[in-house]
């Protein structure tokens, strides 16, 4: 799912996008979600610095002390990968937008139809930007990779377990090892863990613990990759045995 956020100052124009980007992702069978607006920027910055935003939709000219630009390169800070959609009704902003790599502007008025072209073409560059999304099968469904904790193998299906709900695809581990991203490692029959999520490892039990709370199993047939991929990578979580290769050996 691709989480949109949108910042403007004019309320009503506000509503208005956040209401028509509903109606495109349900039109076009998009797995979108509009999870925050505000008329203040401050708020879009310390929402996005807490959760993953992919997608922010921002007025040029906004009546703060930070206008859509200032506020596009605070973003920048952070999260370099994000889309970012200018709205305004001033062209003559438009060669400045782009110095904070934006994929698209909007003039004001906007229209549905121009929404949903820009839109349409957002979910198509997704599908190929396979460094950080994830294409679910041959559904419609995309997730952000850092969403993912881990991929669970049950019968015929694969399950993507995320934070806010599980995606579900008939494949296999052989079909998608090629397409993740290499911080997606093998660690039992049944599971490939996200590294990047991991938050401790259990040496006595042989389980993963993800910053969400939930866990799964290491299999003796892949604890020792998993081992070598956590001491050899930059994995800066609090691992209990990633100095300690002989104890979860054993």
């Amino acid at each position: 799912m691709l989480n949109f956020a949108i910042c403007d100052d004019n309320l009503n124009i506000l509503n208005k996008i956040a209401k028509m980007l509903e109606s495109i992702f349900i039109k076009n069978g998009l797995d979108g979600k509009v999870v925050f607006t505000s008329g203040d920027s401050n708020k879009i910055l310390t929402y996005s610095k807490n959760n993953n935003i992919d997608v922010y939709i921002l007025d040029i000219d906004l009546k703060s002390s930070m206008s859509g630009l200032d506020l596009a390169s605070t973003i920048r800070t952070y999260n370099k990968n994000a889309y970012i959609i200018f709205t305004t009704a001033h062209l003559e902003y438009i060669m400045l937008a782009y110095k904070v790599k934006t994929f698209d502007y909007l003039a004001k008025p906007i229209t549905m139809e121009k929404l949903e072209e820009t839109i349409l073409r957002l979910f198509d560059d997704v599908k190929f930007n396979s460094n950080k999304y994830i294409n679910i099968g041959n559904s419609s469904n995309i997730v952000n990779e850092n969403d993912v904790y881990c991929i669970k193998k049950q019968g015929m299906k694969l399950i993507y377990c995320t934070k806010e709900k599980s995606y579900e695809t008939y494949s296999s581990f052989n079909k998608i090892e090629t397409c993740l991203p290499e911080n997606f490692v093998r660690c039992h029959k049944s599971y490939m863990v996200n590294i990047n999520k991991i938050s401790n490892i259990n040496s006595t039990n042989n389980t993963i613990q993800f910053d969400n709370s939930t866990t799964c199993s290491i299999g003796p047939k892949y604890k020792l990759n998993l081992m070598e991929v956590l001491n050899n990578g930059n994995i800066t979580n609090n691992l209990e045995c990633i100095n300690n290769r002989k104890r979860i050996n054993n």
